[in-house]
């Protein structure tokens, strides 16, 4: 028998923590102990988790494996969960009776999950424990922490609406650098300079530029097929204004991702005003000041990468107090 090959897939990690609510079961765990909970768990394990804010994004584009032979679909989820098997059957029972087509899990007992990202070929991995993601950031991989929210889900909304920052998220922190270490001129200077010069990669370009092949699979598929309508639509929405857009356009067309259905430069105009109108079922940003407007009624990921993540040095912050009061006392 065959193994079964994950690498020309696109391949989501999803912590149970990010697919269902386990809020009830998080605070018998933090009240009550691990023994309790696995207890807990196993009392509860034919009791329906309810759907937590990335079940929408989740189911959408698991859908999308419609487009493909059933022996050989292109969006791949795995279950990387810190239960242990036991534990973890209600969260199976639960994506089964979903029908939710994830086949594949691995349970680690409490142990970190980022360890296992670049062995089954994770583009994304999702959840709501910021330590895993923390984690899996600072080893290199592509992760996101989705933010609590109120999520509401419309049924007969057949897309699948996805929204990227690109600084810090599809593209490195190179530019941002440049803005927080030397203001705004420089960075304008910098990237008209850098206009033609594809920008450096950053946590999630794989991701996007897998989502950008299965637009494509979906163009072929509708001229195929005149009765399907394409479902994923791709947007940009970032802070960056004319003449810093030229980058973002050149280095998407150099990445050969040339699907994207909508952007927004936007140059200080706050995002949260387009991103309720553009309604995306999962919105990704490397700035939690950003998310933090969005995150009760859109899903919202934080990507901790970069100087925008970077905390202050406490020693340094110190010697700039101090060379305050110099400077205030010399004045």
């Amino acid at each position: 028998m065959s193994g079964y090959d994950l690498e020309q897939k696109l391949v989501i990690g999803l912590a149970s923590s990010a697919l269902f609510n386990l809020e009830e079961s998080d605070e018998v765990f933090r009240t009550q102990g691990e023994l309790t909970y696995r207890e807990y768990q196993r009392e509860h394990e034919n009791i329906l988790l309810e759907p937590g804010v990335a079940f929408p994004f989740i189911q959408r584009l698991l859908s999308l494996n419609s487009i493909f032979p059933k022996d050989k679909p292109f969006v791949e989820v795995i279950l990387l969960s810190r239960n242990d098997p036991n534990t973890g059957l209600r969260v199976m029972n639960s994506i089964e009776h979903y029908g939710l087509g994830i086949k594949r899990a691995i349970f680690l007992q409490g142990r970190t999950p980022h360890k296992y990202i670049n062995a089954l070929n994770i583009s994304l991995f999702l959840s709501a424990n910021e330590t895993d993601v923390n984690q899996a950031i600072l080893a290199g991989y592509p992760a996101g922490l989705i933010l609590k929210g109120h999520i509401f889900d419309v049924a007969h909304d057949k897309e699948l609406r996805i929204a990227f920052d690109f600084d810090g998220v599809i593209a490195d922190d190179s530019s941002e650098q440049v803005y927080k270490e030397s203001g705004l001129g420089a960075f304008i200077e910098n990237e008209e300079n850098l206009a033609n010069q594809p920008a450096n990669i950053g946590p999630l370009h794989k991701l996007l530029k897998e989502l950008s092949t299965l637009q494509k699979e979906e163009i072929k598929y509708q001229s195929q097929n005149s009765d399907y309508k394409s479902r994923l639509r791709l947007s940009i929405v970032t802070a960056r204004n004319a003449p810093a857009h030229k980058r973002v356009i050149n280095s998407l067309r150099a990445w050969g991702i040339d699907t994207i259905n909508e952007a927004f430069f936007l140059g200080g105009i706050e995002k949260r005003r387009v991103l309720e109108i553009l309604n995306p079922h999962i919105f990704f940003d490397d700035q939690v000041t950003h998310l933090e407007r969005t995150a009760n009624s859109i899903a919202s990921v934080h990507i901790p990468f970069g100087i925008a993540n970077k905390k202050a040095d406490p020693k340094q912050a110190i010697v700039s107090n101090d060379q305050k009061k110099i400077s205030a006392e010399n004045s």
